[in-house]
C-alpha cells in the first residue's frame, strides 16, 4: 500500500513538491519559534544552576542593577545564623568600551568586596577564569579587571592588555567564560574602584551575595533575612515612567527628557535609603510595585527582597509558559495554512483519479482500501515534511547561534524535535481523510460516469 502511495505521489511531482514546501516550512517555523523559550530555559538552568548562594536586594528591582540598597546592612546580615558570608555587589552599565558606544549585547561592570569574595567556596567567576588569574586582596584600589571572553574577542584583547572602559584605562589581568551569555556580560573589578568610576552612593550597594554556612535550609534562612529587615524605611524600586508620574514637578517636560536620558544611559532612578516624610511615604505604599512575592497576611513587607537562584529559576520559567502561548498561537497560523494545503492537494489528487479509483472498487477494493490509500499519501507527506522541517530548523538554529553567540541562544530538544515529527504526521492524516471520506461515497459506476 506504501509503495502505491508513493508512486502516486510521485506521479504528480510539482503538485506533491509544493504540498510537501509548504508542510515543511509551517514544521520549521514551528520548531524556530519554540526554541526561543526552549534556549531560555536552558540558558536559566545553566545560569542558576551555577549559583548556590542567596540575592538581597532592593524589594520591586529586576535585576541587581536596578537596586540600591544601605551598605550597612551587610553587617546585619552577617549576624543571622545559617549566613556563613555576605558579600557587597555594585552593578553598572557600561556606556563606552575603547571609545566606541555599547549598545547590544549589554556590557556590566561588576564591583565586587574582594575581602569576602576571595573567602567564597563557590565562585562562579573564578571558578570560570581559563587565562590569568582572578581578582585577590593585591587588587584593591586598583584598576585591574577580570574580563569574559566574549568582551575579550569582541574587542581582540588578551591578558595583560589595557582596555579603556567609561574613560577609565583598565589593565585586564584575567578571562573567564561561564558559558552563560547572562554571566559572560561582566568587567569584575574592586568595588571601591567602580564606586569611584561610576560615582556610586558611598553608603549604598546594588545587592549582597549571601553564602549560607549549612546549618540552615534556604527557605528558613531567606524568612530570617527579611523578618530582620521588616518596619525599615526602604521604598520600592519603580521604573521611571512610574516614578515620573509620581512626581509633582512644576515642569514635566524637563523630567519626561531626565527620564529618558537616565534610561538610554543604563541608570536606574535614585532610590533614597532616608526617612521619608510622612506623605511620600504612604504614596510608595499605595502606588508603587511591591515585590511580587506576597508577604504572609499580617505581617509588614520586608525592605529586603531575598531570593536563591532556584526562586529566581522559577520566575523565568512561568514567563517561558506564558511565552509558549504566544508562541503557539503564532505557529498556529502556518500550521492552519500548511493544513489547507494538504487537503487541497489530496482533494485535487483525489478529483483527477475518480475513475481510477471507481475501477479499483469495482475489481474488489473496499471503501476501506481507498481510504487506507488516501491516508497513506497524505501521511507520507506529513511524515517528510516533518523530518525536512526538523533539519531546516535546527539548521536554522545553529546559524542563529553562531552568528549572534554574544545576543540569543535558541535550543530545540530532540523531543521538540520528534514532536514536529509527530505533529506534521497527524497533519497528514487529518489532511487526506476529508478527500477520502468524499471518494468512498460514491459507488463504482457513478466514479467511472463522473471521470
Amino acid at each position: 500500500m506504501l509503495k502505491f502511495a508513493l508512486r502516486n505521489l510521485l506521479s504528480r511531482s510539482l503538485r506533491s513538491f509544493l504540498c510537501l514546501m509548504g508542510l515543511t516550512i509551517a514544521i520549521a517555523g514551528m520548531v524556530g519559534l519554540f526554541s526561543i523559550a526552549g534556549g531560555l530555559e536552558e540558558t536559566v538552568s545553566q545560569t542558576f544552576g551555577k549559583i548556590s548562594g542567596i540575592v538581597a536586594m532592593q524589594p520591586g528591582a529586576p535585576i541587581p542593577l536596578f537596586s540600591r540598597i544601605p551598605r550597612t546592612w551587610g553587617d546585619e546580615i552577617n549576624e543571622i545564623p545559617g549566613v556563613a558570608i555576605v558579600n557587597p555587589e555594585i552593578w553598572s552599565r557600561v556606556n563606552i568600551i575603547d571609545g566606541k558606544p555599547v549598545v547590544s549585547p549589554p556590557r556590566f561592570l561588576f564591583g565586587t568586596d574582594l575581602p569576602t569574595r576571595t573567602r567564597l567556596k563557590h565562585g562562579i567567576y573564578r571558578d570560570a577564569i581559563y587565562a590569568g588569574r582572578f581578582l585577590d586582596l593585591g587588587d584593591q584600589g586598583k584598576l585591574n579587571a577580570v574580563i569574559s571572553r566574549q568582551i575579550a574577542e569582541q574587542h581582540q584583547k588578551q591578558v595583560g592588555d589595557s582596555i579603556e572602559v567609561n574613560g577609565q584605562d583598565l589593565t585586564i589581568i584575567g578571562l573567564y567564560e561561564t558559558g552563560s551569555i547572562l554571566l559572560d556580560v561582566a568587567i569584575i573589578l574592586d568595588i571601591n574602584v567602580v564606586r569611584e568610576i561610576t560615582r556610586f552612593d558611598p553608603d549604598s550597594v546594588s545587592c549582597f551575595y549571601i553564602e549560607q554556612s549549612g546549618e540552615v535550609k534556604n527557605d528558613p534562612l531567606v524568612k530570617s533575612i527579611k523578618d530582620q529587615f521588616r518596619d525599615r524605611e526602604l521604598a520600592s524600586w519603580q521604573p521611571a515612567s512610574l516614578a515620573l508620574a509620581n512626581r509633582s514637578s512644576s515642569n514635566l517636560l524637563k523630567d519626561l527628557m531626565q527620564a529618558i536620558d537616565q534610561g538610554l544611559k543604563g541608570n536606574p532612578p535614585p532610590a533614597s535609603n532616608q526617612k521619608k516624610s510622612s506623605e511620600v511615604s504612604e504614596r510608595n505604599t499605595t502606588e508603587t510595585p511591591a515585590s511580587d512575592e506576597a508577604e504572609p497576611e499580617g505581617e509588614s513587607p520586608s525592605a529586603l527582597e531575598v531570593r536563591a537562584a532556584s526562586d529566581w529559576g522559577d520566575r523565568l520559567e512561568t514567563f517561558t509558559a506564558d511565552l509558549d502561548i504566544f508562541l503557539g498561537l503564532l505557529t498556529g497560523i502556518g500550521v492552519l495554512i500548511a493544513m489547507l494545503s494538504i487537503i487541497n492537494t489530496m482533494l485535487m489528487s483525489v478529483m483527477e483519479r475518480i475513475v481510477d479509483f471507481g475501477i479499483l472498487k469495482a475489481n474488489g477494493w473496499s471503501n476501506r482500501d481507498v481510504m487506507l490509500l488516501i491516508t497513506a499519501e497524505s501521511s507520507l507527506l506529513g511524515v517528510v515534511g516533518g523530518i525536512l522541517g526538523g533539519i531546516l530548523g535546527e539548521i536554522a538554529i545553529v546559524i542563529v547561534n553562531w552568528k549572534f553567540a554574544d545576543q540569543v541562544h535558541l535550543y530545540a530538544s530532540p523531543g521538540l524535535l520528534l514532536f514536529g515529527v509527530f505533529f506534521s504526521t497527524s497533519l497528514g492524516i487529518l489532511g487526506g481523510l476529508y478527500p477520502a471520506w468524499w471518494t468512498t461515497r460514491m459507488t463504482p459506476i457513478d466514479a467511472i460516469r463522473r471521470g
